[in-house]
């Protein structure tokens, strides 16, 4: 079995440590600690990179992996993002969806391309649906999906408040978020609900009352893109502190208008006292960013990419909103949680999947090692 030992700057775990080693085996993490004396015959690739720190890697849980769009055609659909794509930002795990389109695209199209992210070297997931109420899926059913298909670990994009989305009413959205629940439950996993959130008047409405009405536990709800506009980011974040529940901010690629970035949206929630333990950042890679007039019609569309994600995550840094120990789980240990893959990934302790991210000093990414491989270099 080949090992593989970085020697680096610094570990953070996500919290600082004196480690400056981490050895791999197996895809798993064998060791963090001081200086490892390796045995001459061990069977080892060191990695000698004293300028860098080792991060936990990143985790996108909001990518098109097969392209987003269609709102205007099919010559609008976006494209399918790349191994290197991802890996290049530093994240070494990704979570595959659908938006707007489910008829040229399926829950098919996402599994395939989930797997070859995986033989590319990046671990990769999925949610079954997507914008839809009943969602499209795979076998049928959620609750099938979830129990039979390892790769997916619920459902989404769910969208709500949105002129796109299929106007569910509260019983069909209760019915489905059940089916999430019970189908997590046979497969031993979390079995979220990804919602996304448009621009509409009603905001969070109805995941207050579901999360009010019903046996539901906030955990298994996710609303996403909500720093899309100025009242939603301010019911966001009441929602978060009334319910205890996590929000997830979009790193939008662009002009976000009458929106936030990603940096002023987690500001935004953490100056209205979100605990920063209850926020995570996500891409919207390759979705596509549609303008529409008055009348509801596609104006304008372009293709979303993950630059930002990193971008304000290392403003938020930079600008000592956070420290670089507090902002790392809003793209770690975070959302490993709220995606029930905490027990292995978002931290670099020993039994952990070997997800590392090294950074400069000025935090830009220099590898990235998605379980125990290296993925993207910059020095290749």
């Amino acid at each position: 079995m080949m090992l593989t030992l970085l020697r680096v700057a610094r570990v953070y775990t996500p919290q600082p440590s004196e480690a400056t080693d981490i050895l791999f085996a197996d895809g798993r993490i064998a060791y963090v600690g001081p200086e490892l004396s390796v045995p001459t015959d061990w069977p080892v690739a060191v990695y000698e990179r004293p300028d860098c720190w080792a991060v936990p890697g990143f985790i996108d849980q909001h990518v098109h992996v097969t392209g987003g769009g269609g709102e205007g055609g099919p010559v609008t659909r976006c494209p399918e993002i790349t191994a290197r794509q991802i890996a290049e930002r530093g994240i070494a795990t990704v979570v595959g969806l659908l938006g707007t389109d489910g008829i040229s695209r399926s829950p098919a199209d996402v599994l395939a391309k989930v797997r070859g992210l995986r033989a590319e070297g990046v671990d990769a997931y999925m949610y079954t649906g997507n914008y839809r109420v009943p969602p499209p899926t795979l076998t049928g059913s959620v609750q099938r999906d979830l129990a039979w298909v390892p790769e997916i670990l619920g459902v989404g994009e769910i969208a709500l408040s949105d002129h796109r989305s299929s106007q569910p009413t509260f019983d069909e959205l209760a019915r489905l978020v059940a089916d999430a629940r019970v189908g997590g439950m046979l497969a031993g996993k979390r079995g979220i609900c990804h919602f996304h959130m448009g621009d509409g008047s009603r905001g969070l409405e109805l995941l207050r009352r579901l999360l009010s009405e019903t046996e539901i536990p906030a955990e298994q709800v996710i609303p996403t893109h909500v720093n899309r506009i100025a009242h939603l980011i301010e019911d966001a974040a009441d929602y978060a502190k009334t319910f205890q529940a996590s929000v997830d901010v979009t790193a939008f690629d662009g002009d976000p208008g009458d929106g936030l970035t990603g940096f002023d949206g987690v500001r935004r929630l953490l100056e209205r006292g979100v605990p920063a333990a209850q926020i995570t950042l996500s891409s919207d890679c390759q979705g596509s960013l549609p303008e529409f007039d008055a009348q509801g019609r596609l104006t304008k569309l372009s293709v979303a990419s993950n630059g930002p994600l990193l971008s304000d995550w290392q403003t938020l840094v930079r600008e000592r909103i956070l420290d670089l120990a507090d902002a790392l789980p809003l793209l770690g240990a975070n959302v490993a949680r709220v995606l029930g893959l905490h027990t292995r990934k978002g931290q670099l302790v020993e039994g952990f999947d070997a997800d590392v991210t090294l950074l400069d000093e000025a935090l830009n990414p220099c590898m990235t090692f998605s379980q125990g491989r290296e993925v993207w270099s910059h020095y290749a």
